[in-house]
């Protein structure tokens, strides 16, 4: 019998054909084990439909071959939004005028005051005196104000509605409120003080013992932080409580001071915050602790400082004007940060602690920050360091209702912040005039000159800082700052819309937005509530405003 073929055989192994010259599948590159094989030619590929429609008609100086050349496109200038205003009243011209304050007696028979007729800052929106000015065309002649008392002081608008005011107290028959102060800080040494009018009674208290002062708590609190609730109450607040004299944030209170702070009792609270331009080196993720070893905050080489943008729109609320914008919300990190899930992560998903380095911008803190807290002139200690920071996108606005990220109003910052419960009452002071002045305040500001050379230390990384910035200031000398900065980010407005109307000074109006609210009507009530942003149409067209009785 016939030995069958090896299957393994070279001879067996079938051999691939050759496409036949009419095969319309043939491979557009040729095949090693079929030289001959024809190759199918490159295909052009065509425009579609939607790109042809959108292309121009072919000319001379676009068809193909032809020189045709590439106009850039031009960078997006990050403006201020612009919105469709009625025109001004003639009243609207006038200073802002303080709130009422009606005369309030509490259960303890103190004398305090009611603010009324004022609306209060509220979760998400943020409010600002605004007055009219005739020379401010292309910003529809509004600008920012403030009203009296002028200085640095606990804020009116930027109070719970619950709270009470005097002259220079604060207190409330309610559960914890808070209040911060008129004025933030950015960067720089700061320092303010408080006395404590009612709270806990001191050891040597002879009274009644059923005679309860109620309780307080005071610290620094960011935009964010809830006024709702007590100092130290989330993760965007750091103070100390009178009880114990613990400090506290992320309502997780730890123990510092080694007795109460009671009645009486003056408190001094230091901040120690580094330069604007290191802050934004943490935030943008390019901080180096190597290189970034400098915690000079009077840098010799001046850096860029990126544009202030405010999105704010002016409304009347009981025949007064405001800026109203979008506050700075809660972030979702800092709300896991604040309140961790109790039920156990998958290590991979486990996000580092709070750092300068954090992958997390709002979980990056501030390298040599720092919180100091003094008792009747006596240093009681360092609570806090490495703060964290503020600026964005650490910070985001309220997004619910299209604000836009990422951008900084100027307002971010760290604010003196006081919070009194059922009775406890704060008398607060932020200069020059202290009870207890620390050491280097106590030299007095005629002894250190700006130029005099003189080193001040560091608390947070005891080295030695030279410069203006660099020294412990009182926090009434940042109300002028914050006033001139106000100042000029108005006038950075005005020039800027001024110029994309192409210097018309009756004011064309471009770049308007569509979306804005075109009519404001007011609000006749003391709940708190913002203006109604209704009626989606048209503005009337604006009118030169009458002149007024003694402007130049």
């Amino acid at each position: 019998m016939a030995e069958s073929p090896n299957p393994a055989s070279p001879s067996t192994i079938p051999q691939k054909r050759p496409f036949s010259v009419d095969d319309k599948h043939a491979p557009a590159v040729a095949s090693p084990l079929n030289p001959g094989t024809r190759v199918r030619e490159e295909r052009t590929k065509k425009p579609t439909a939607k790109v042809r429609k959108d292309s121009p008609e072919p000319t001379a100086a676009n068809k193909k071959g032809a020189n045709v050349k590439k106009i850039p496109k031009a960078t997006e200038v990050v403006r201020p939004s612009r919105y469709k205003l009625p025109s001004p009243k003639i009243t609207d011209f006038e200073a802002p005028v303080p709130p009422l304050l009606i005369p309030v007696t509490t259960r303890k028979g103190r004398q305090f005051c009611e603010a009324s007729e004022i609306i209060n800052n509220r979760k998400g929106f943020r409010y600002t005196n605004a007055i009219a000015d005739p020379r401010f065309t292309a910003t529809q002649y509004n600008r920012q104000s403030e009203c009296e008392p002028y200085g640095a002081r606990i804020s009116y608008e930027d109070a719970s509605a619950q709270l009470l005011f005097s002259e220079s107290a604060t207190t409330t028959e309610k559960g914890f409120r808070m209040a911060r102060a008129n004025v933030g800080a950015r960067e720089g040494r700061w320092y303010w003080e408080c006395r404590i009018l009612s709270g806990v009674k001191p050891a040597n208290y002879d009274g009644d013992d059923s005679d309860n002062g109620g309780h307080v708590r005071i610290g620094w609190a960011r935009r964010e932080a809830s006024l709702e609730g007590p100092v130290g109450f989330d993760a965007y607040s750091y103070g100390v409580r009178d009880v114990g004299g613990q400090k506290i944030t992320r309502s997780r209170p730890v123990d510092f001071a080694v007795a109460d702070l009671c009645e009486g009792d003056v408190i001094g609270l230091e901040l120690t915050l580094p330069s604007l331009s290191l802050h934004r080196k943490v935030v943008e993720g390019i901080y180096n602790k190597a290189v970034d070893a400098s915690d000079d905050l009077d840098p010799s080489a001046s850096s860029e400082v990126p544009d202030i943008i405010r999105d704010r729109v002016v409304y009347r609320y009981r025949n007064r004007l405001y800026f109203e914008t979008y506050e700075y919300q809660y972030t979702k990190p800092l709300e896991d940060y604040m309140n961790p899930s109790p039920l156990p992560v998958n290590a991979a998903l486990d996000v580092d602690p709070p750092n300068p380095n954090n992958p997390i911008p709002q979980l990056r803190t501030l390298p040599f920050s720092s919180i100091k807290i003094y008792k009747n002139g006596e240093l009681l200690g360092t609570p806090f360091t490495d703060l964290l920071a503020f600026l964005p996108p650490a910070s985001k606005p309220n997004t619910q209702f299209d604000a836009r990220e990422n951008l900084d109003d100027g307002m971010l910052g760290y604010y003196p912040a006081i919070s009194v419960f059922r009775g406890g009452a704060v008398e607060t002071n932020f200069g020059p005039d202290f009870a207890y002045p620390p050491p280097e305040l106590a030299k007095g500001e005629d002894v250190e000159m700006v130029d005099s050379g003189v080193e001040n230390t560091n608390p947070a990384t005891d080295k030695h800082i030279t410069g203006s910035k660099s020294r412990l200031r009182a926090m009434n000398q940042r109300f002028d700052e914050q006033i001139a900065e106000d100042i000029v980010y108005d006038l950075i407005d005005e020039v800027d819309f001024w110029a994309l109307d192409g210097g018309d000074s009756k004011g064309a109006m471009k770049g308007l937005s569509e979306t804005a609210p075109a009519t404001l009507r007011s609000v006749e009530s003391d709940s708190g509530a913002a203006v109604v942003m209704e009626g989606r149409k048209p503005a009337p067209a604006l009118v030169e405003p009458e002149p007024i009785k003694g402007e130049a």
